[in-house]
């Protein structure tokens, strides 16, 4: 299966790039903290290369040491491995559901950073998704442009127009979504050209296409909303890197065509499947901007930054996001984001991963309802924004699947196909 080639040989090739990065910075270690920081950096290396060993040898998960405010939450998920009516008792790397050990490959490498301070808030993976966003400058550029060509005429285009624009810009989210680190194991996989110009001949590759209920969904909210009600969007992140760029500006659009009042965005509380977003990305990739000594990618980052100064875009993380957990347990493990989301319109909920843990990471039959396969989990209305990185998809039409599967094998893993997939909820 696609999980048994992730765990056999992407994990490993990662691990081992984690480790390439630590070794790399160990003068940069020494300069900053003397021989402290060489020290940190030979545990940290030891913890991962032991972490490196149990992986390829199938040994069994073992329980969290280390202090950290989420271990407890880890542990009994653990205990609840262990105690599966249809598991073998002792969950195993090659024996254990994928999306649990793969999670738990990456908490684990979190542990053995911070567990050896003063490297603890050392970001492995914050190189590549620095690489990933420049390789990526002729698209960003492109995009911004496009996006700030747009803005002077915005108060002019009426529905139909703007329908059409908000439909571009979802699917250059979308399709930004191709930009993953962790599915590429961390080798380069930034957007070379404009998006723009391919997204008519990318129309077939969407096997679900929503668009039209997520646009009917915020033409309604804004219709109904009163004085003291705001519509709110969040996105919840998915890849630094291009893909950031792209949801920056959907989430901007919304605001500038008054299709939405704020936007809240949800990232990673820690370094994350290679290149998922963290605080520091965020503001990372809008300080960049602004800085670019390109017009219009300067232009972005400036008004950006004054979208969290106004408070009209909010960043926020939570542990939530990085446990192995599926979303459909989530009013019970962490209520507080729960209720949080609830405040909100509409859920965009970006990539894979997100999309692995709606769906509860299952090998459904491929015309399962999407709502079905949610598992009662619904604080608003969602959509998925997802390029296919894994083998799990509901919501098709019967037949549909198979007659791609025919054709093309890989359809599921290969990253060419995508998903706007929405639910209204209750």
């Amino acid at each position: 299966s696609f999980a048994y080639f992730t765990i056999k040989d992407r994990l490993p090739q990662i691990l081992t790039r984690v480790i390439d990065t630590l070794h790399r910075h160990k003068n940069e270690f020494f300069e900053e903290h003397g021989e402290k920081g060489v020290e940190a950096e030979k545990r940290a290396i030891s913890f991962l290369s032991k972490l490196r060993n149990e992986l390829q040898t199938d040994k069994p998960v073992t329980p969290l040491e280390d202090e950290l405010p989420d271990a407890a939450l880890w542990n009994q998920y653990l205990e609840y491995q262990r105690n599966l009516p249809n598991g073998n008792g002792e969950p195993s790397w090659f024996q254990s559901p994928w999306l649990y050990v793969e999670c738990y490959m990456y908490r684990r490498i979190h542990a053995a950073l911070a567990q050896n301070p003063p490297i603890d808030n050392f970001d492995v993976f914050k190189e590549g998704k620095a690489q990933n966003f420049f390789e990526s400058q002729e698209a960003v550029i492109a995009l911004c442009t496009y996006f700030q060509e747009l803005l002077k005429n915005i108060k002019d285009l009426d529905e139909k127009q703007l329908q059409g624009e908000l439909f571009k810009l979802l699917q250059v989210s979308l399709w930004g979504n191709k930009c993953d680190l962790s599915f590429s194991a961390g080798e380069d996989s930034s957007q070379k050209s404009s998006p723009l110009q391919s997204l008519e001949n990318m129309v077939p590759y969407i096997l679900v296409n929503d668009m039209e209920k997520v646009w009917s969904l915020l033409v309604n909210a804004k219709k109904t909303r009163t004085e003291r009600s705001n519509v709110r969007v969040d996105i919840i992140l998915d890849n630094a890197g291009f893909e950031l760029v792209s949801d920056l500006v959907l989430a901007d659009f919304l605001l500038l065509s008054k299709l939405a009042d704020e936007v809240y965005f949800h990232g990673k509380s820690i370094p994350w499947y290679v290149s998922d977003t963290t605080k520091h990305d965020f503001n990372w990739t809008i300080k960049q901007l602004g800085s670019a000594n390109h017009m219009w990618m300067s232009r972005c980052g400036i008004n950006w930054e004054g979208n969290l100064k106004k408070g009209v875009w909010v960043f926020c993380d939570h542990m939530f996001w990085t446990l192995p957990h599926d979303f459909s347990s989530m009013s019970e493990v962490a209520p507080d984001l729960y209720a949080e989301l609830q405040k909100s319109n509409l859920l965009l909920f970006k990539g894979d991963l997100n999309y692995r843990k709606l769906t509860g990471d299952r090998k459904w039959e491929y015309s399962v309802p999407f709502h079905q396969a949610l598992n009662k989990f619904h604080p608003a209305p969602l959509c998925s924004l997802r390029t296919l990185k894994s083998d799990t998809q509901v919501g098709l039409k019967p037949g549909q699947g198979e007659q791609i599967q025919a054709s093309e094998p890989e359809w599921m893993v290969n990253g060419k196909y995508g998903v706007v997939q929405f639910n209204a909820g209750l």
